[in-house]
């Protein structure tokens, strides 16, 4: 007896150790805080803040995978953004719990089909073809195509040149498996509106890394969008290309997008966008010197054109593998308005 109780003891521990090596849930985010001065060129005025995400949007969520044999795996993400400075849910009011990932997939030798929320076309070739990468405080380009900007009175004073959001709900994505340092991905967002199926948004965007070789392009075709500026648009289709090549001493980037607006009534051409950026990072000590510039031109078919250049540069110091320190510096000017300086000394933390 005491014999095939033991044996009945390995028997279960064998069972259970390939159960555990079968599935895998973590638990992980990131918390990023910083203190500093941030005015951009037509606001009303500066602020002294203690803000969130001065170089990484904070988050926290839940990810997992299953082995379902026969080289298929189950994936799944549940993650959301806060707020470090105050603990509020979301990037800002009115975000969903799970609004930067709440989805399923399948993945395999044919590639990954994934359900629910999750990046949208234009992320990974703006976050990863810049030196400042995900920050929506101080990369010019992040800023450019995806931050909007107010006046005193509520108004918008420069609409983000991406019309729609850099998470689209209700999609489905396709990635392909990698092929010589090559991936794609295949964006489909249902609109979901009543007796209207035609309503929708449509993606794709290439990531190529091969050495110190890095090329990107991306284009969507969006009608479900955040609010297009100064014109009455319903439609937005863009192209952006970009590249980036390590030298060792310095990392260069370079991107070059053209977004185009039609009017809602007509489906002519309302608006225009051209933007390029530049950027530059070189290792220095236990970190990284970055510096980026972006410009945009923005031609509108029933208004004055204008223009933006916002230029950065900053250093960014590893105290551990999951802890560093930043400070960055951003000028920033749009036209009709004075330059205007930002300032940021930050904490970034990966849990």
């Amino acid at each position: 007896m005491k014999k095939i109780t033991a044996a009945l003891g390995i028997l279960s521990c064998a069972l259970a150790g390939s159960a555990a090596a079968q599935t895998n849930v973590t638990v992980g985010g990131l918390v990023d805080v910083f203190a500093g001065s941030v005015q951009y060129s037509g606001e009303a005025g500066r602020r002294a803040v203690v803000n969130s995400g001065g170089m990484t949007t904070s988050w926290f969520g839940f990810k997992g995978n299953e082995d379902l044999g026969g080289g298929l795996k189950a994936e799944f993400a549940l993650t959301g953004f806060f707020q470090g400075d105050t603990g509020a849910s979301g990037r800002f009011g009115g975000d969903t719990l799970f609004s930067r990932d709440a989805n399923v997939a399948l993945a395999g030798g044919f590639g990954r089909v994934e359900l629910g929320r999750g990046l949208a076309p234009n992320f990974l070739p703006t976050v990863l073809f810049n030196p400042f990468g995900d920050s929506f405080s101080f990369s010019p380009l992040v800023i450019h195509g995806n931050v909007p900007t107010f006046a005193a009175d509520g108004s918008l004073r420069w609409g983000s040149t991406n019309a729609a959001d850099t998470g689209w709900s209700n999609q489905i994505i396709y990635t392909t498996p990698k092929l010589g340092g090559l991936t794609a991905n295949v964006h489909y967002q249902f609109g979901e509106q009543a007796g209207d199926t035609g309503i929708n948004n449509v993606g794709i965007n290439a990531l190529y890394f091969n050495g110190p070789i890095g090329l990107t392009a991306f284009y969507h075709d969006a009608e479900l969008r955040n609010p297009i500026p100064a014109v009455s648009a319903t439609r937005q289709k863009t192209v952006m290309v970009g590249g980036s090549y390590d030298f060792k001493v310095v990392k260069a980037f370079a991107t070059w997008q053209r977004n185009k607006n039609e009017l809602a009534t007509t489906g002519a051409e309302a608006s225009t966008d051209k933007l390029y950026s530049l950027g530059l990072s070189a290792p220095v000590g236990n970190g990284n010197v970055l510096a980026a510039y972006a410009n945009t031109k923005r031609d509108l078919v029933a208004a004055a054109d204008t223009k933006r250049n916002t230029f950065s540069v900053g250093y960014d110091y590893f105290l551990s593998k999951r802890t560093d320190v930043y400070g960055v510096v951003m000028a920033d000017k749009l036209e009709g308005f004075d330059r205007e300086t930002s300032v940021g000394l930050g904490i970034r933390h990966r849990f």
